[in-house]
Parts: C-alpha cells; structure tokens; sequence
C-alpha cells in the first residue's frame, strides 16, 4: 500500500476571484490551454467516447436575461439561500465540531462552502479551512487533492459540500469514492454531503428538501469565482498534479462572485434561531436517504423511452440551464401553479418548449434535453 502521506504534491497557486480566505483551490491551473469545444463538436467527441471532463463547453459571459433572471431570483431568495446555508452550517456544526475542514466540490459547491463558512465564522468566531476540488462523474475524486488536504490537517474531520441535488450521480461517485480511499490507503473518511436543497432525497445533511431555484445555479464561472468546471485529461495532468480548471480572469470586471456571497451574508443575524430549529429537528429525527429522485427519474426514463438517462435534468437549478443554454425536448412540472418554477414556465413558453404536468414528481421539474447520442454530463 503506497504511503500517501509522503507523496510530493505542489503548494496550490492562488486561483479565482475570491479572497484567499473564504478558500483555497486545489485545482491545478489550465487557463493558457485551449480546451473549449462549441456544442456540436463537444457532443461529437462525447458520442465517439472521449469522456466530458477531458474537453469544456464554450462559455460565454451571461446575457442580459441570464442576469435579469439572477438578479430577481437573488432578491426573492436571499433569505430563503441564508436560512438553508444555516440549518446546513449548523448540522455541521452539531455533526463534526470546531475542527472540521470543508471540503466543497468544484464548481456549484464552492460558493456554498464559502457561506456555510461566513456563517459558522460570523455567528459561532469559527475559523474553518475551505478548500475547493474536483470530482468528476466517471472518473472520481482527486485524490492528491484530498491527500494536501489530509497532509495540512491531519486530525480534521473533512466535510464535504455541494449546492444541491438531482439525481444524487455526485453523492454515488464520493461514496465509491471513499470507499476506495479506504481499500487503497486505508483512509477512512466519512462520504455525507453537505447541501442547501436536496430534493433527490440522497443525503441527511441539508437546508431543506424543497426544490428551489438558488441564484448561482443561473450562472456560470461569474459566480464561482471565475472558475471552469474540472478537467481530467492524462496529457495535462500529472501523477502527482490536482485536476485542472480554467481561470476566467479577463471576465474579473464582470464576475459576480462575491456580489453573490455579499447579497446572502447579511440575512444570516435574521435566520440563526430558525436554522438552530431545524437543524435541531433534523438530528433529533434523522431524515431517510430514499433515493426517491432517482427512482422518479428512472420511471421517466422508462415511460418516455429515454435512452440516456443523463438527458433528463431533475429540479429548478438543472431545469433552467436546460432551458437557458441546452436544446430541450419538453419539461415536465409537478403542478403548474408551483411558486418555484414561474420563471421556468416564462422561459419554456419563450423557447415553444412543451411543458407537462407530471403528478407525484419529487422535484418541482424536470427538463428533458432533446436526444443527441453521447451527451452524457
């Protein structure tokens, strides 16, 4: 059994437009390398069997309806966003104690592990270490990733952190993932996640189950601090290097990272008793793990004859960037009149985009993206 513990991983450099406190990327960085596809290219080389985090999509800076729909979503939930960063801040809390890492996946994880530490740090003066890092579906974690992490702090108690669920395909990948940290090193880490909405019904750890829209699901790396999503390709990446991503710096008079993370922090004084209750009701009755969204996808799957289960994109979040930057077939909602998806059914009607009311859904909707063989993210 190798010994990781000595294994020489490189001090990661300074990535992304957050301050170096609210976290630290382990990512190693790619900015300089060519590694955007158009849609059509990408999906070619999906079908022919290149893997997706080998190559990224063009990304674009948001246009005028992305962020009239950012800005109104932020302003209607900043405080819904906040009461679930504390409910799931105060679990950890409660779950791991004041010597706990947060460990947030790249990329729709990070800003949620930076305010689930604003809030610990502004309500409780803990300072917990944030990293960022990658964990790609089909390929797993990265381990010389969590080895840094493990070598810097060696008695922590690691929390992992993600924004929000769908069909739990990231909760599946950490557990294998744990488990095989364990098998080949004999690291024994716990695989919970830590979310703000979890509407698949895959982790006890949340802020809430109701599938709603949170704001930074409506953009791209101008809310992550600037950041692509990962890359994993043998050519670029060494035995002992992080996973890559791209740093988006040309975009930095336009990033709106930090607005996001400003726009959230002031409601935690608001919220803490109301999160103090529910994350108290949440451990005195532990909430099932079901995997009831997996099981409502797979009926859909099989009822509309998909043959790909990863052209169906369950709740708000995966929903509106079907219909913001995909070429949806149809969506499908629980009920139509759903507080949570009017944006969602404006977007649809722009689009000629068929939606269809789907009784007993889990999640509030669910898009459907039209069927290109390989599209597999």
């Amino acid at each position: 059994m190798e010994d990781w513990r000595v294994r020489p991983i490189e001090e990661p450099m300074h990535l992304g437009s957050y301050p170096a406190s609210d976290v630290t990327f382990l990512l190693k960085d790619l900015s300089e390398v060519k590694l955007e596809k158009s849609m059509d290219a990408r999906e070619l080389a999906i079908q022919s069997g290149t893997h997706y985090s080998e190559m990224l999509p063009q990304e674009h800076l948001p246009t005028s309806d992305y962020l009239k729909l950012y800005r109104e979503t932020l302003q209607m939930s900043a405080k819904k966003v906040a009461l679930a960063v504390g409910t799931t801040a105060e679990l950890i809390r409660n779950k791991k104690g004041p010597n706990t890492v947060l460990v947030s996946l790249a990329r729709a994880g990070t800003p949620v592990g930076i305010l689930i530490r604003r809030y610990l740090q502004e309500m409780y003066q803990l300072d917990l270490p944030h990293y960022s890092i990658s964990i790609i579906r089909g390929k797993g974690i990265d381990e010389n990733a969590l080895f840094y992490i493990l070598q810097k702090h060696p008695d922590a108690n690691l929390q992992f952190v993600d924004g929000w669920t769908g069909k739990g395909a990231i909760r599946k990948v950490l557990i294998e993932a744990c488990s095989k940290l364990e098998r080949d090193y004999g690291i024994k880490l716990n695989d919970d996640l830590a979310v703000l909405a979890d509407p698949g019904h895959c982790t006890d750890m949340f802020g809430t189950r109701e599938d709603f829209l949170i704001p930074s699901a409506c953009l791209n790396a101008v809310v992550s601090g600037l950041m692509s999503r990962t890359v994993l390709r043998e050519d670029l990446i060494g035995q002992n290097d992080f996973h890559g991503s791209k740093y988006y710096k040309e975009w930095l008079d336009q990033d709106l990272s930090n607005h996001f993370i400003a726009e959230i922090v002031p409601f935690f004084d608001e919220v803490v008793k109301e999160a103090q209750q529910s994350a108290r009701e949440l451990l005195q009755h532990p909430p099932a793990i079901s995997w009831k969204g997996l099981r409502d996808i797979q009926a859909i799957q099989n009822e509309y004859q998909i043959a790909d289960i990863n052209l169906i994109k369950p709740g708000v979040g995966e929903t509106t960037r079907v219909l913001l930057r995909r070429v949806p077939w149809r969506i499908l909602v629980d009920r139509l009149d759903n507080p949570n998806i009017r944006h969602i059914l404006l977007l649809a009607e722009a689009r000629e985009v068929p939606i269809e009311v789907y009784p007993g859904l889990t999640y509030s909707c669910c898009g459907i993206i039209k069927s290109v063989k390989g599209d597999a993210e």
